[in-house]
C-alpha cells in the first residue's frame, strides 16, 4: 500500500509552518484538509498558508470553490483522491495537513452517502430548539433512537444532521452508517501535534489579534459583497462558508448589532472551544503518534521533532535523517 502522511491537530498549534518545512525536506506537496480553506477569498480568517509559501510548496484542496457555493465531504474525497494518486505515481509521499476531523475520518474510515446539507431546514430546526430547549434531541429519539443513544443531548450540530438525514431521506443515519463507503486505500502515517492547553489558548488569542491587524474586517466585507452579488437569495448567515469562525462573528458587527470588542471576544472564545472539540475528535482517530510541542514555538524546532519521529520509519528520506 502507498504511504500518505497526515499531519493533524487543533487550530493554531503550529501545523502549517511545520508542514511547509516537512514538504521541503521530502520534496513533496501538501493537500489541505480544512473545510473552510476550500473557499476562495477567505484567506486571513481561515489562516491559509502564505501565498509566497504556496508558490514554493504546491498546495492542493485550497481555494476550491467560491464562498457562495456549497461543498460536501463527498466532494472533498472525490477531489483529493486523484491528487494523492498522482503524487504517489510520481514517487512522492503526499502530506495531508488540516484540522477538519470529518475530512480525515472520511479518508481513513470512509463515509456514508447521505443527503446534502439543507441550510433552511437546519436553521428552522435551530429556531425550534431555541424556542423549546430539548426539542431536537426528543425529536431525534422519536425518529432514530439508535443514533440518539450515540449523541450527547448537548451536541446540537450532530443532532440536527441526524434529523436532516431522517427528514430528507427514507433511511435513518444509523442505517446509512452501516453502509459506509470504504476508506481511501493508503497506508496512513498519522502525526498529531499538541501542546499544553493554556499555552495553545494564548497562541490562539495572539493569532486572532494578528488577523485583525492584517485586515480581517475588510476581508469579511469583501466576501459578504461577493455572496450578495453572486449567491442565491437568503440570509448571509445561512451560507456554509459564513459558519467559519471569524466571519460568523463579524457579520453582526458589520450589521451594528454588536461592538467590535464583542466580536473579537467571541472569535477568541469560539476558536478556543473549537480547538478543544478538535482535540477531542482526534483522540478518537486510531493510530495517531502524538508529538507534544509545549514550550516550542519556532517552526524549525517543531519540524525537527516531527522529523526525528519519521526518520526510523525508513521512508528513504535522506533529508530527514
Amino acid at each position: 500500500m502507498k504511504k500518505v502522511i497526515i499531519l493533524l491537530g487543533p487550530t493554531g498549534v503550529g501545523k502549517t509552518a511545520a508542514s511547509l518545512l516537512l514538504a521541503k525536506a521530502m520534496n513533496t506537496e501538501i493537500a489541505g484538509s480544512d473545510s473552510m480553506q476550500i473557499y476562495k477569498q477567505m484567506d486571513i480568517g481561515t489562516a491559509k498558508p502564505p501565498s509566497n509559501e504556496r508558490e514554493v510548496i504546491r498546495h492542493h484542496m485550497i481555494d476550491v470553490v467560491d464562498p457562495w457555493e456549497f461543498y460536501s465531504v463527498g466532494e472533498y474525497i472525490a477531489g483529493v483522491q486523484p491528487i494523492l494518486n498522482g503524487l504517489l505515481k510520481n514517487g512522492k509521499i503526499p502530506i495531508i495537513v488540516g484540522g477538519t476531523g470529518l475530512y480525515i475520518k472520511a479518508m481513513t474510515k470512509g463515509i456514508f452517502k447521505g443527503p446534502s446539507a439543507d441550510w433552511d431546514m437546519r436553521n428552522d430546526l435551530a429556531q425550534k430548539e431555541a424556542l423549546r430547549p430539548g426539542f431536537l434531541f426528543d425529536y431525534l429519539k422519536s425518529l432514530d433512537l439508535d443514533a440518539a443513544s450515540k449523541i450527547m443531548p448537548a451536541d446540537k450540530r450532530r443532532t440536527i444532521r441526524a434529523l436532516e438525514v431522517c427528514l430528507k431521506s427514507d433511511k435513518t443515519i444509523s442505517l446509512l452508517h452501516k453502509s459506509s463507503t470504504h476508506p481511501l486505500p493508503y497506508d496512513y502515517i498519522k502525526i498529531g501535534i499538541k501542546r499544553e492547553r493554556k499555552e495553545l489558548y494564548e497562541m490562539i488569542e495572539q493569532r486572532v489579534d494578528k488577523m485583525m491587524d492584517r485586515g480581517l474586517i475588510d476581508e469579511v466585507k469583501k466576501v459578504v459583497r461577493s455572496i450578495k452579488r453572486y449567491g442565491a437569495s437568503g440570509q448571509i448567515e445561512s451560507y456554509p462558508s459564513m459558519q467559519a469562525i471569524g466571519y460568523k462573528e463579524m457579520i453582526p458587527y458589520l450589521s451594528k448589532k454588536i461592538s467590535l470588542e464583542e466580536a473579537v471576544r467571541l472569535i477568541k472564545r469560539r476558536t478556543r472551544m473549537y480547538a478543544k472539540r478538535q482535540f477531542t475528535w482526534f483522540k478518537k482517530e486510531e493510530g495517531v503518534q502524538w508529538i507534544d510541542v509545549s514550550g516550542i514555538y519556532r517552526p524549525d524546532d517543531i519540524f525537527q521533532k516531527v522529523a526525528q519521529w519519521l526518520a526510523p520509519l525508513k521512508l528513504n528520506l535522506a533529508t530527514l535523517t
